[in-house]
């Protein structure tokens, strides 16, 4: 189960400061039902424990900040004295969730009906090194499968990439060789393939290996290249578009009809009657990219806890509309996001939603 969680919410995603994976069961165990949740409260708990279930998914850690005791004596060590006694375990995907793709702010994006999302902040795409070698033909398969099973060639979802071409290779071994083809003093000349792939960075030592261990050439020869890094499809918050153009007003009102009620609610800011086409979105507390909606020329910026003077002097500034729709509501979406992941991944996994707003928000009065 970790694994399938890891995969869809890389822990290299993960802010510094945050505290994200495994906080308390056996990764062992086996799960049969899991939990999927914005905020780990007493009636998250309650719910987890009467239903049986093994796995409780949370967004939000319990345990962030520096924290010296977990005694039943504190609100979050009774949570994890419970949860413990009752056989049931806890992950939390946070900020990696936020930049995974898909994540947080794919699922508000779809709730929306925005198309052709890509990042509002991207992150670099992970870095790779491009290999090539030159190697005798008859041996060429053998060192790409090393390679392959050391974890090179691998595209997305597409694993023994590779491209090959044939050649002539030459080299005059000296006096202190040991050649595996030719003799020493005489030049030699072999029908050779150059073979092609990319790897991450992270494997580079063990391709390396592989590729000298399978490679039959005392001295392989390859090219060790670095690209310049690209940015990739990860990142915090998304931009998309709507499918029609329509008013900050109308577009208001289908953010409040598509996530679910709060005490918080659903307010604007900006031209009741201007167009809204391009939409960013980030969901839980985005106030940090009121200038990166801006610069990537978004008509209104969707997010969560949202200040007085900041979203003043954003507008002041010539920003985009801004919708303040809360920090729960914003994120909500992607239980059910991670429910069906899960649910996708393991036949028979009994998955839920805790649907009740765990916004500690409770009250909402217009004064009117």
């Amino acid at each position: 189960m970790i694994a399938i969680l890891e995969r869809a919410y890389p822990i290299r995603l993960a802010e510094s400061w945050d505290s994200v994976g495994l906080v308390c069961g056996d990764p062992d165990d086996t799960v049969t039902s899991v939990l999927c949740c914005v905020d780990v409260t007493d009636a998250v708990v309650d719910q987890a424990l009467d239903s049986g279930t093994d796995l409780v998914v949370a967004h939000h850690p319990l345990l962030l900040r520096g924290v010296d005791t977990v005694g039943t004596h504190t609100p979050k060590g009774r949570l994890i004295h419970r949860l413990i006694k009752g056989g049931c375990a806890l992950y939390t995907a946070h900020t990696n969730a936020d930049s995974a793709n898909p994540g947080v702010s794919d699922a508000l994006a779809g709730l929306l009906g925005l198309t052709n999302l890509r990042p509002l902040d991207p992150k670099p795409a992970e870095a790779i090194d491009k290999w090539s070698v030159f190697v005798p033909a008859d041996s060429a398969a053998a060192v790409r499968e090393a390679m392959f099973d050391a974890g090179a060639g691998e595209i997305g979802d597409y694993s023994h990439c590779c491209w090959s071409t044939s050649g002539t290779g030459q080299f005059l071994p000296g006096a202190a060789a040991d050649p595996a083809i030719g003799e020493r003093g005489e030049v030699t000349e072999v029908s050779e393939d150059r073979v092609e792939m990319v790897a991450n960075r992270r494997v580079r030592s063990r391709v390396l290996t592989a590729l000298r261990t399978a490679h039959p050439y005392e001295e392989p020869a390859f090219d060790l290249i670095e690209p310049a890094p690209a940015r990739g499809d990860e990142g915090l918050g998304r931009v998309g578009e709507l499918g029609e153009p329509m008013t900050l007003a109308a577009f208001t009102t289908r953010v409040a009809q598509a996530l679910p009620t709060s005490a918080v609610g659903i307010r604007a800011a900006g031209d009741p009657e201007m167009t809204i086409t391009t939409v960013a979105v980030c969901g839980g507390a985005g106030d940090s990219m009121l200038a990166t909606a801006r610069a990537v020329g978004a008509d209104v910026y969707v997010t969560g806890d949202l200040r007085h003077h900041p979203v003043d002097e954003h507008l002041r500034g010539g920003g985009p509309a801004l919708i303040d729709a809360g920090h729960w509501s914003t994120e909500f979406p992607w239980c059910q996001q991670a429910a069906d992941l899960l649910a996708g991944a393991v036949p028979g996994l009994v998955t839920a939603v805790f649907s009740q707003p765990t916004d500690p928000w409770t009250i909402h009065r217009s004064g009117q």
